[in-house]
């Protein structure tokens, strides 16, 4: 047995309130207890810390009145145990009943005294798996629901989902025969897949995606393409318009001059034209004039921020 062991805690001499009696309840700051013995001349009394007791009780709250039901939890309210908990200590349970505004001896669970918890900033963590660089409970949660917060969402749109469309209601899938056409960038040398307008042919194309249940609407929604002109002489945007769920109004964004050299371009439909019940999302897509050169289209997705989900 360790040397250093005292006693089994259930019984302990502690210093207790002027006046206390064999029988009485006490609050030892804010352990609970009840007297075995009276008050002596130093102060000290043994001490129940657990247990069940007959104590009086009385049928009030915070707000005035009310019964007690057993399992109720008890408070230590300036010498009174009731069910205030706003002004008083947690002290125990109620294992029998006593009426709204009565005052009645019941028998009363004592509430066994616990380790208080620690703040989350006192707690230290070892990370063994080398993911975090935080060294406490809190720092690590903080990270965690940071990232949760802002890390980059997206949704992919496959250049093969993309149709075509003629200006009115016609639409059509896309191949090495359209106008645009889908087909790869050249061949066995580079199998990646394009989607190319020719030389002033502004088809547009169009896609419709269900959007996540995550999605915050109070925020932006960015449609992004991998795009260049097959020359230097024409540097047109590309057009979108977004329509959210059916019947919706048409929202109008463009993307920035395309030149050259692939580059990734943004379109951004602002959080003030995304409705509160979006689910859906079609937009169409549409090159500006390029007399010149070809407009080629390498990948899109939209990126999104997200809302915890309760």
């Amino acid at each position: 047995m360790a040397t250093n062991y005292i006693q089994e805690g259930r019984v302990i001499k502690l210093p207790v309130t002027i006046g206390k009696i064999s029988g009485d309840h006490d609050l030892v700051g804010t352990l609970p207890v009840v007297c075995l013995t009276n008050r002596d001349s130093d102060g000290y009394a043994e001490c129940a810390v657990e247990g069940v007791f007959d104590l009086s009780v009385t049928g009030e709250d915070g707000s005035g009145n009310s019964a007690v039901a057993v399992g109720d939890t008890l408070y230590y309210d300036s010498g009174t145990i009731n069910k205030d908990a706003t002004n008083g200590y947690e002290y125990g349970m109620a294992l029998e009943t006593v009426g709204s505004g009565e005052t009645g001896t019941i028998n009363v669970l004592l509430k066994k005294p616990c380790a208080p918890t620690p703040a989350a900033d006192a707690v230290a963590m070892t990370d063994a798996g080398g993911y975090t660089a935080q060294t406490t409970v809190e720092d690590a949660i903080q990270e965690i629901y940071a990232h949760l917060l802002n890390a980059q969402n997206f949704i992919a749109i496959p250049l093969t989902t993309l149709l075509e469309g003629d200006g009115t209601n016609v639409v059509g899938t896309l191949d090495e025969a359209t106008t645009p056409k889908l087909d790869m960038a050249n061949g066995d040398t580079d199998s990646g897949l394009v989607l190319t307008w020719v030389a002033s042919n502004s088809d547009p194309v169009l896609f419709q995606v269900p959007l996540p249940p995550d999605l915050d609407v109070a925020s932006d929604l960015v449609v992004h393409l991998r795009a260049k002109s097959g020359g230097a002489t024409d540097t047109p945007t590309i057009s979108s318009d977004a329509y959210f769920n059916e019947g919706d109004t048409k929202v109008e964004d463009s993307s920035a001059a395309i030149g050259a050299a692939y580059a990734e371009l943004t379109i951004t439909i602002a959080a003030d034209d995304i409705p509160s019940g979006a689910q859906t999302l079609t937009v169409e897509l549409t090159p500006g004039a390029h007399t010149t050169d070809t407009v080629v289209m390498s990948a899109m997705w939209i990126e999104y921020t997200k809302q915890l989900l309760s």
